[in-house]
């Protein structure tokens, strides 16, 4: 405890100068403070969240050193949490203020306990209701029951808060005043899960590793249907049998839907959420009873992470191999990865669920830093889909179709049984490439070098790297000519088309995220699939994820081919991980059995005979075995540095004198590659320029960056970030 008036040093989330290297000094307040406590403290003219990290340096002037305004009413951060954030930034090179906003995305932080105004259904909707009450009232069915603020709820509806007033003195909506902040409702841990075969020593093991106490971790390798949820919530249960907390990561929102189902049925209640669809309101009460030890279970999104856990007992990463997990912009760290971190620092066991694990994690197997369970039969009856290939270079497909006569057979067929078929495409919108027929001119993006995707649905081109949008030109913006712009090669949009065209009877619904304007939304069409609303669904790789969907017998990749394009290093594992994910939808119960066809030009690739032979292990083996050979991840290390700039000039500039300074680097016989351009050379008006460093699995790598790049002070308008363990290279 420091007492009024002691030098502490305070981590803000906010960076003034070096103050992005570590703590600044700053004098305890009134009544004192101690490690751990938020507070509020003085940053140049503005007052900011940070939190005491230890005693104070005295680098500075004391006369000029500025005291802690106040000590926010929230339960100290436990010094593992500071252990994690610090270790975290060092491994990824990057400061800790940064790291510390991760931790701290919740508003009202620092706000008494007070009350608020919300409103929730009463149970009882008239038959009639103008446009906007019926949007209201289903707003708040979307929000299954829970209690909203008036601004939360007119922002949700898309109307004023008279309409809710309204509705208020209907009776059809309660509005009461509540605590901003209630402790979620207990789960029952007592009940038993139905586990037979492969699942009961797989959920024994788990259930013995949380018990044992200490950091332990497990890769839960199973089938598609072969039910590593049921198995994993039973050492959720063992968690909250001691009293202690789980956190459970999913790589999409959508999935959140039907797994709060399942621990409803398990454990009496649903668990709290932590993702971008929950309300603010939300965010914050979770913060706050996580951080209480009031909040048991906790589904999320990678940021969950970084919650003020009290009592964690134990870490599941859900599909573990998913790119999602990646942090991309901002602070770039692998959420797999640092689950592992921090339950080795927490002394908790972790759970890397998968069908078709990740190169890294398979490796940590062989290598015996993990546990291996496998589960290799679906669940009761049910069996795997069997996989065939169609050979499209014998097909004489019309140049405004891309579904083969034999796979449109199939598709009619499983119709016609009542069955649903899935038609995968990883590409979103209508076309990627807007051509003019006149003089080859593709539409490119006016602030990216990135071609233009039009997405029909909204009548708009639109970049999928900026965002940016613009109406489909009537006239060649290059050579002004009308009538001969033409959309090139299909996307979802367009195969939707040519599915109305072909099977006109059948209900389509097409699963595209950029086709919803909500996570609720989504979750919406997908219970709706669920539930048998459609005969044919077309999807992007949203649909590969986890979902469940019972009369789904048929799945169809329209081009198998597409993933295997370029130069990624993972190309092979990422397509080989995602066609067995996707063909994995098919015949999920006992009654319907699946099959799964993919269209492809190249049957005699070793990736597609791989994901038809089924055969993984020996997939896993030879990818290894290549990526060893050539000394890149998991067997090597490599990180991008990523630069960009407005002036092209300077940035080319830059990165080249970066590449010849590389002392640091090759003191640890670390190689530098580049500088070249991005893929994508330019994003939002900024010209980007990558260097790649490779080095051996033991160098200090982290170490050498650091010193390789304080070399140098950056230019104005210059960004560098710096990207350990890449999983893209655009």
């Amino acid at each position: 405890m420091f007492a009024e008036g002691d030098l502490v040093g305070v981590v803000t989330t906010e960076a003034l100068g070096r103050s992005g290297l570590g703590a600044l000094d700053y004098r305890a307040p009134e009544g004192g403070c101690g490690t751990g406590d938020y507070v509020e403290v003085p940053l140049g003219p503005r007052r900011v969240l940070g939190v005491v990290w230890g005693p104070g340096e005295g680098r500075f002037d004391p006369a000029k050193i500025r005291a802690v305004n106040r000590v926010l009413d929230a339960p100290p951060m436990r010094a593992e949490l500071r252990q994690f954030l610090a270790r975290a930034a060092d491994y990824t090179l990057t400061p800790v203020p940064a790291m510390l906003r991760l931790a701290t995305r919740a508003p009202g932080l620092g706000d008494p306990p007070s009350t608020r105004r919300v409103y929730r259904l009463t149970g009882v909707v008239p038959n009639s209701l103008t446009d906007a009450r019926f949007r209201v009232v289903e707003a708040l069915r979307g929000w299954g029951g829970a209690a909203v603020t008036l601004g939360e709820l007119a922002e949700a509806a898309g109307c004023g808060a008279s309409v809710i007033k309204g509705l208020v003195k209907l009776g059809v909506v309660s509005e009461e005043d509540a605590p901003k902040d209630t402790p979620y409702p207990v789960l029952n841990p007592k009940g038993m899960a139905h586990l037979e075969g492969d699942q009961v020593a797989a959920g024994d093991a788990l259930v013995a590793a949380v018990a044992m106490g200490g950091y332990s971790a497990t890769l839960l390798k199973g089938v598609t249907g072969s039910g590593k949820t049921d198995v994993y919530l039973e050492a959720v249960a063992e968690t909250l049998r001691q009293g202690r907390q789980a956190l459970v990561l999913l790589p999409e929102i959508a999935l959140t839907s039907e797994f709060l189902t399942r621990v409803e049925a398990r454990f009496g209640a649903k668990p709290a959420e932590w993702h971008s669809g929950v309300t603010m309101t939300e965010r914050r009460r979770l913060w706050r009873m996580v951080g209480q030890g009031e909040a048991g279970l906790v589904v999320g999104a990678r940021s969950a992470l970084f919650l003020p856990f009290q009592h964690l007992g134990l870490i599941v990463v859900d599909e573990e191999h998913d790119s999602s997990y990646k942090q991309e912009d901002g602070v770039l760290y692998n959420a797999r990865d640092m689950a592992v971190l921090r339950a080795a620092i927490v002394g908790c066991p972790v759970v890397l669920a998968s069908a078709t694990p990740s190169l890294e994690s398979w490796a940590n197997v062989e290598a015996g830093k993990y546990q291996r369970l496998d589960l290799g039969s679906r669940f009761g009856a049910a069996e795997l889909p069997k996989m065939q290939a169609i050979d499209m270079r014998a097909e004489r497909l019309a140049g405004d179709r891309w579904i083969s006569e034999a796979l449109a057979a199939k598709v009619r067929a499983v119709v016609a049984k009542g069955e649903q078929a899935l038609l995968f495409l990883n590409r979103r919108g209508y076309a990627p490439v807007t051509l003019c027929r006149a003089c080859g001119h593709q539409v490119g993006c006016d602030h990216c070098d990135a071609r233009m995707v039009e997405h029909r649905f909204q009548k708009r081109l639109v970049c999928h790297q900026c965002g940016a949008t613009k109406p489909v030109p009537l006239a060649c913006p290059a050579c002004g000519v009308e009538g001969r712009m033409a959309a090139v090669g299909p996307g979802v949009e367009r195969l939707a088309e040519e599915v109305a065209a072909r099977f006109p009877d059948a209900r389509l619904a097409v699963l595209s995220s950029d086709l919803f304007g909500s996570a609720r939304a989504l979750k919406e069409q997908i219970g709706v699939i669920a539930a048998g609303g459609a005969d044919i669904i077309i999807g992007t790789q949203i649909v590969a994820k986890g979902h469940n969907f019972p009369l789904l017998t048929l799945v169809g990749v329209i081009d198998a081919d597409l993933g295997l394009q370029g130069s990624d290093l993972r190309a092979a594992e990422r397509t080989f991980q995602l066609m067995r994910q996707v063909a994995g939808r098919a015949g999920r119960t006992a009654e319907r059995t699946g099959e799964a066809w993919l269209q492809t030009h190249q049957p005699e690739h070793p990736v597609i005979r791989a994901i038809l032979g089924g055969d993984e292990e020996a997939f896993w083996k030879a990818e290894a075995a290549e990526r060893r050979a050539a000394g890149v991840p998991p067997y090597g290390r490599m990180a991008g540095i990523i630069l960009s700039s407005p002036d092209v000039a300077q940035v080319f500039d830059f990165g080249t004198e970066l590449a010849r300074r590389d002392g640091p680097l090759k003191r640890i016989g670390a190689e530098v590659y580049g500088p070249a351009p991005a893929p994508i050379a330019r994003v939002r008006g900024r010209h980007r320029v990558r260097l790649l460093v490779k080095a051996d699995k033991a160098a200090p790598l982290q170490a050498a960056l650091a010193e390789w790049v304080g070399q140098f002070k950056l230019p104005t308008n210059l960004r560098l970030a710096v990207d350990i363990d890449p999983q893209s290279f655009l």
